[in-house]
This record gives C-alpha cells, structure tokens and sequence, in this order.
C-alpha cells in the first residue's frame, strides 16, 4: 500500500508517533510518503519504503502570517497524483484535517479519489480545537474524513463530548518500539549524575504549561529530604526559563539539570529510578510508555488517558493533579530499595502489552477497511446507473 503521511515533525507526541508509525510500516513492505515542512526529528534513517516530501512555503510582503495550509494542500495533491498514493493519514486535526478536505475536493474536480484518515493526539481537541476560532471548522474536517481515530479511549470521549462529531472514532493506542525503548547499561552516565548512589527521577515534555512542570519541582524538593536524590528535565519549550528561575529560587540548581531537547532520549530513561509525569490533561502518555519499556515506573496525575496506562500501585502511582503532597509520599514510597524491583518489573511488563507488533496490525486492518468503504461508497452508484462489469468501473475510477 502507498500511504501519505502528514504531521508535525517535531519532538511532540503526534510528530513522534506519525514518524515512528511510517518508518515501522516501511519496514513489513508498505511504501511511506511524509508530508511535512521539515524532516521529522524521529526520522533518522531512510530505506527504499521512506519518502520525505518537504512542503515549501512561499514568503510574500503580503501576508501576515505565511499561509502554510494552502501550500500543504497543494503538496498533498501533488504527492497524491505523482506517487498514486492509495490512503492519506493526517495526525493531529489542527490544521492537517482541513487541509486533506481541501486537497481531496482538488483532487475530485481532478478524477481522483484519495480516502483520508484523521488521527486524533490530544490538544489538537482537548485544548485548541475547542477554541471557537476553531471549532466549526475542525468539527466539519473530522466529519468529512473517511476514518477517524484517537490514541485513548478518553480522546475518544472527550472527542464526542466537546464537537458534534456523527461518525465512528476508533481508539488504536500509542505504541512503543521495545527494540529501541529498553533499559542499557549506561552505569558511567547515571555516576556521573548521581556520584553518592542518589536515586535518579525524570521528567521529558515540551514544557507547556498543561505539564505543570512547577508541581515536579516541588514534589521533588519534598522528595530530596526522605530519599537522596537528583532530578533530570530533558526538553524545551515556553515554561522552561520559569522553570529554571523558580530552581534558583529553591536553592536546587545543584540537584536539577536541564538537557534540553534529546533524540537518544532511550540512554537518560537507561539510568532512571521513577519518571514524573503531573499533567493536567493527557490524551494518552507516550513519554511515560517510552519510561515503563525502560524499566522505570511512574508517578503521574490520573488525568486524561493516563489511567489507561498506568496501573495504580502496579506500575506506579497516580494523584489529583496539583496534589504535590501525595505525588512526593507515593513517590518516596517506590524509591525505597525493597519496592522499587517490583515497580520497575512491573512496568516493563505493562509496556510491553503496547509493543509494536500488537499495534502496528491494527492500523493496517483499519487502512484496509477505510480504504474499502471509501471505493465502495464510490462505486456503488456508478454500478447501479450502468450496465457494465463493476471491475471496468473500479478501474476507470480508481
């Protein structure tokens, strides 16, 4: 199958889980085309199956602000006639579920048919897409899309509750890749952080305020005092000199270190004794996955679809979100030498029930299917005003 890829190609989780989706279904034979305006940061190698189409957007004194949904339109379109691609599959609704509509219309009054798939992440509906900017034209895209899914079964809801969306969303989870995402040995890196045998915890996002980094660092400052310990924050974004400024004032920079944005983010996750993930909202949790297949288990909010991830007193522990106190004492609970084997055996174990080879069929089973219903809805009308063969009107059509 020839599938056309469009996403963010940056380290968020939609970016993240597009490029790696592409590159595992180039790999049992599908041909993948990424359509983006920069290549993404996961797509670090490339084979015979991978293409990378680079959407270039034209600067003119005129605009404001460049217009990059008309120039992604159009590379959709091209893309589609050059390569004679069989499904699009958009990540993140805003705006790549808009511009699949616009490209697809083009590509009609042009004979050519092209189903699309919309993936749902996250913000794109529990945050932007409610806007009311927003909202009529993301309710209309979705609808007009041939499959709909979402990575959680609370995106899923959430989806329904806040637009008035008349079509089937189906939930395919994220997933991990338990070939990269496992524990090495890097005991010369965890020395070099933790020199005194101190426990190690870790935070990675793109330091949005939904992440509520400030409540890690308070309960960190609780948690120093009961376990000895250090705190790394690997990623970049608006809160991160807030961050870093409230670090000074708590007299921590000696036990915090920032690292910024990180592509081998599997070696720092290698050395870590409990990842921290206190978010207001999250669709699914793709970074604590990424830390569970590393042996290392969670301490995060119960909010959004982290409780389809994380198992309470299992893999970790969750809290109401903001609730520090109870975030520290769960926290320093797991840290103790006796528990922490169990915790970290047990979310190894939960990860794996997200391997890629459990998910990887179900995108393909559902490609197949959208693909189907979109030639038959085609077909079926075609068939029923003639009288010739419907394999000569597949194709004509097709």
């Amino acid at each position: 199958m020839k599938i056309g890829i469009v996403c963010y190609p940056t380290f968020g989780g939609s970016g993240v889980v597009a490029t790696e989706l592409g590159k595992a279904l180039a790999a049992v034979g599908h041909q993948v085309h990424f359509i983006t305006y920069s290549q993404p940061t996961r797509l670090d190698f490339f084979s015979e199956n991978i293409f990378y189409h680079e959407v270039h957007i034209p600067n003119y004194p005129l605009f404001q602000y460049a217009p990059y949904e008309s120039a992604l339109s159009s590379a959709m379109v091209n893309v589609v006639k050059t390569e004679k691609l069989d499904v699009l599959h958009v990540h993140y609704a805003i705006p790549h579920a808009s511009t699949a509509y616009m490209a697809k219309q083009i590509l009609k009054s042009q004979g050519i048919h092209i189903p699309v798939i919309t993936t749902l992440h996250g913000t794109d509906i529990t945050l932007v897409g409610k806007d009311r900017s927003y909202e009529p034209v993301i309710t209309f895209s979705i609808n007009q899309s041939d499959g709909i899914t979402s990575v959680s079964e609370f995106l899923k809801q959430a989806t329904y509750d806040y637009f008035p969306i008349t079509k089937d969303i189906e939930v395919i989870p994220n997933f991990i890749d338990l070939d990269r995402f496992k524990k090495q040995k890097k005991d010369h890196f965890k020395l070099a952080i933790c020199p005194n045998g101190e426990k190690l915890l870790v935070h990675t996002s793109n330091f949005r305020k939904v992440k509520r980094i400030e409540d890690i660092v308070l309960m960190f400052e609780k948690v120093r005092h009961e376990v000895p310990s250090k705190l790394l924050l690997v990623g970049d974004g608006p809160e991160r000199a807030k961050i870093e400024n409230m670090c000074r004032d708590l007299d921590l920079m000696q036990c915090v270190r920032f690292l910024g944005n990180l592509d081998a983010i599997e070696e720092v996750l290698s050395v870590a004794d409990l990842f921290v993930m206190p978010s207001e909202t999250e669709s699914f949790g793709l970074a604590a996955l990424e830390a569970m297949a590393c042996e290392v288990p969670l301490i995060t909010s119960n909010a959004g679809g982290l409780p389809e991830l994380n198992v309470q007193g299992v893999t970790g522990f969750m809290s109401n979100v903001g609730d520090v106190e109870d975030m520290a004492k769960n926290a320093v609970y797991i840290l103790q030498d006796e528990n922490l084997p169990r915790f970290k055996a047990n979310a190894l174990a939960r990860a794996k029930e997200f391997e890629l080879a459990n998910i990887l069929p179900q995108y393909e089973a559902y490609y197949e299917k959208v693909v189907a219903e979109s030639l038959n809805a085609l077909t079926e009308p075609l068939v029923a005003s003639t009288d010739r063969p419907m394999r000569e009107v597949l194709v004509d059509k097709h």
